[in-house]
C-alpha cells in the first residue's frame, strides 16, 4: 500500500484523498464557480470525447482510444458546476519529463482566462513544478504558451519524432 503524500496548500490548491482509497491525493483549484481538479471521478468523458472528436490533432478517435488515453494521464479538469468546460492531460514519468496535450477550453468560455489559470495550476502541480521539461505540440498557439514560459526547442535539431502514417496523419492548417 502507498503512503499518502502530503503537499503544502498554496494558492487555493488542496490535495484530496481520493474517495474509499488510500494512498492517493487529488489535487483542486476553486475560483467561485469553477474548480480545477485531477479526480478522474470529476471527469466527463463525454464531454471531453465530444470536444476532441471534433479537434483536428485527434484523428481517427475512438471512445476506447480516449479512455485508454485519459486512464494513462494525469487529468485537470476544467468544471464549473460540475460541467466539464476544458481540460489538459499531461503524460508523465514523475522523475524527469512531462508532456502536455489535449488541452482545450470551450468556445463559450475561451479567452476569459480559463485556458492560462488551467496551464498554470498544471504548471504548480506538486508533482509537476519540479520536473525539468516538460513539452507540448501546438499548432496554433505558440503566442499563448510563450505567454506562459514555454520557448521554442533551443536545439530544433535535436528533437525527433515517429509517427506511424496509418495512425496518424498529420494535416494541413
Amino acid at each position: 500500500m502507498k503512503a499518502k503524500r502530503s503537499y503544502p496548500e498554496t494558492d487555493n490548491s488542496l490535495l484530496l484523498p481520493k474517495e474509499g482509497g488510500e494512498g492517493v491525493n487529488y489535487f483542486r483549484r476553486e475560483r467561485g464557480r469553477f474548480v480545477i481538479s485531477t479526480d478522474p471521478n470529476s471527469l466527463d468523458p463525454e464531454a471531453v470525447y465530444g470536444f476532441l472528436a471534433e479537434a483536428k490533432w485527434w484523428s481517427n478517435l475512438t471512445p476506447e482510444s480516449m479512455h485508454r488515453a485519459l486512464r494513462h494521464s494525469i487529468c485537470f479538469s476544467l468544471l464549473e458546476e460540475g460541467r466539464q468546460i476544458g481540460l489538459a492531460r499531461i503524460i508523465t514519468d514523475y522523475v524527469t519529463y512531462a508532456y502536455l496535450c489535449d488541452v482545450f477550453i470551450v468556445e463559450e468560455r475561451r479567452r476569459q482566462g480559463f485556458g492560462t489559470w488551467l496551464i498554470r495550476s498544471v504548471l504548480e502541480h506538486p508533482d509537476l513544478k519540479s520536473l525539468k521539461r516538460i513539452s507540448l505540440i501546438t499548432h496554433d498557439a505558440q503566442s499563448f504558451y510563450l505567454g506562459l514560459d514555454f520557448h521554442f526547442a533551443a536545439h530544433p535539431d535535436w528533437y525527433m519524432e515517429r509517427y506511424l502514417d496509418k495512425v496518424y496523419q498529420p494535416f494541413e492548417l
